[in-house]
Formats: structure tokens, C-alpha cells, sequence
């Protein structure tokens, strides 16, 4: 069941060295907060797992944290090139990083089918592409040709990806620990259910949840940790909460071209005094309250500036 706790005791309690880490969230509810304290904390080795690794992957790669990546596509959206991403491949700086790369709805197949319990989820695609075969981080293949058994036809196999941690960002959780979010959303419930362990930070935390439209609701028994970090998703948004910093992701082009400068980046704003507020995060207090956290109802969420 899930447990309320600090953003640093989250991360502290279940993400280690070597571990394989999944940050999930489309285009908004990015967990940036708890990427940076994955970067405090100085987790290295990791195996990193996102399907559109942007801006938090290329702080974390930058930051010396990953020797791997599994991904569907890379990039600062909108803006470029991830610059610490392609010097940590091209360069071996801060240390080397090796890649497996694949269709998007191969990744989303390969958490449905961890999340399912299975080894391994079936899919038209792939073929002609040259991938098929192809080792994995491994040295297996996760991409391979299978026979339907009941038609004779040829489809793809692809293997379940079961990361040892999963972490997203969510509008809510409520105080039996469920944890509900709406908008654009991804993989998420996916990525969760297909992990070992899986750590939420919220915008809020809520009596109770109010049902909204197209949500996604995890119950308290798919969820190890939840930390309430308003704000926790930025410079992406949370729907209903706040708005997308378009000025942070054309920043972050020049910031992270020039190894110097990113890493005065990383010492004032992630590691220093000066690092977000949101990176904080907060804990539930005696009295029950969400040190932090908005006042809002569920209801009043849709109010906000998306």
C-alpha cells in the first residue's frame, strides 16, 4: 500500500545504483522534481527507460547518473538536439552511454505486456526495419519474428520491459493513497503496473478523488511511495495546475550545448540553494495535511491555467 513520505525518502527508499528506471509522463506530468533528486542523491548506473526521453533524461545523462537508455524517440521537443544526451554518445561524456532503441508502439507493447505479467507482447511493425534480431542491452534480442499458431501469418514479438522502479507525476492522490490523473496521458498506468516499485508525486493530496473526464486512477496497491510535489512537473505542466515553461525548453538548447555552463546549471539549480521550491516536495503532517500543497478541491482543479 502506498506510503506518504518526502520526496528525498522516496527516491532514498527505492532507487538504487544499477537499477532499471522508468519516469514516464507525455508532453505533460514529466516528474522533473524527483529526476532532480535522483541527481542529489547521485544514483549512478542506471538503466533509464522512457519512451520520449527529453529535457529530464538529458539532466540525468548530463549528470552522470546513466550508462544506458532504452527509448522510442529523443529530443528537446520543439526546440532540438539534447545535447548532454548526444556528448554522452558521441563523446563518452560524463561517461559512456549505450542505447536500444525502438518504435513507439513497440515500447508502449513492451510495458503492457510487463505490466501484464507476460514475456512478451505481439504487434504488427517492425519488419523491413532492420531491428529485428538485433541484441539488447543484454546481448538478447527484445525484438524478434514470431508465427501466429493460428493463422501461419508473421508478427513481431517484443519482450516485456519490467522496470525495477517506476516514476511518474499526478494531478492527485487522496488519503488512502489512490492516486488519479487526466490529460494527455501516456504509459503511465502502464509503466506503473509492469514495475517492481513505483513512486507518485502529486500536486495535491485530496479527501477523496472526484472522478475526471478520461482519467486514470491507480489504487493504493500499485503505488510504494506518494510525495506531494506541487508544481513538481515543471518546466512541463500539469493539467488544470499549471502551464508549460516554452521558455525553460529553449533555454535548456543553449544551457545544455556547453559542458561547463550545464554543469553551473546542475550546481545552482538542482544541487544548490537556488534549486525549485517543488524539488523540495512535502509530507503529510500530524494533523493530515499536505505541508504545501494546494487547498483546492478536485473539483476546483479544472479552475487553474492549462
Amino acid at each position: 500500500m502506498a506510503e506518504f513520505v518526502s520526496l528525498a525518502d522516496a527516491i532514498a527508499a527505492s532507487v538504487f545504483d544499477g537499477d532499471a528506471v522508468a519516469m514516464e509522463g507525455f508532453t505533460h506530468l514529466i516528474p522533473f522534481a524527483a529526476g532532480h533528486e535522483v541527481i542529489r542523491q547521485e544514483r549512478r548506473d542506471l538503466t533509464l527507460i522512457r519512451m520520449t526521453p527529453d529535457v529530464i533524461y538529458d539532466q540525468l545523462i548530463g549528470a552522470g547518473c546513466a550508462s544506458r537508455l532504452i527509448f522510442s524517440w529523443g529530443g528537446n521537443p520543439g526546440v532540438g538536439s539534447l545535447h548532454r544526451f548526444r556528448d554522452a554518445v558521441e563523446n563518452g561524456w560524463p561517461s559512456p552511454l549505450l542505447l536500444e532503441e525502438h518504435r513507439h508502439a513497440g515500447m508502449a507493447n513492451r510495458y503492457v505486456a510487463g505490466a501484464s505479467g507476460v514475456p512478451f507482447a505481439v504487434l504488427r511493425g517492425y519488419r523491413g526495419t532492420g531491428l529485428e534480431n538485433l541484441p539488447g542491452l543484454d546481448g538478447q534480442p527484445t525484438v524478434k519474428p514470431i508465427t501466429c499458431p493460428f493463422t501461419g501469418e508473421t508478427l513481431t514479438a517484443v519482450a516485456a520491459l519490467r522496470p525495477d522502479v517506476t516514476i511518474i507525476h499526478a494531478q492527485q492522490a487522496d488519503r488512502a493513497g489512490n492516486v488519479q490523473l487526466w490529460g494527455i496521458v501516456g504509459v503511465q498506468k502502464e509503466a506503473v503496473l509492469a514495475a517492481s516499485r513505483a513512486v507518485v508525486t502529486v500536486e495535491e493530496i485530496v479527501d477523496r478523488l472526484t472522478p475526471q473526464p478520461g482519467a486514470v486512477v491507480l489504487p493504493a496497491w500499485t503505488v510504494d511511495y506518494i510525495a506531494c510535489v506541487p508544481g513538481g512537473s515543471h518546466p512541463s505542466y500539469a493539467l488544470g495546475y499549471s502551464q508549460r515553461d516554452n521558455d525553460f525548453y529553449v533555454a535548456w538548447d543553449a544551457i545544455s550545448r556547453d559542458r561547463e555552463r550545464f554543469g553551473q546549471w546542475l550546481k545552482s539549480d538542482v544541487q544548490g540553494p537556488a534549486r525549485p521550491a517543488a524539488d523540495a516536495g512535502a509530507v503529510l503532517t500530524g494533523a493530515g495535511n499536505a505541508v504545501g500543497a494546494s487547498s483546492r478541491s478536485a473539483g476546483d482543479a479544472w479552475g487553474g491555467t492549462a
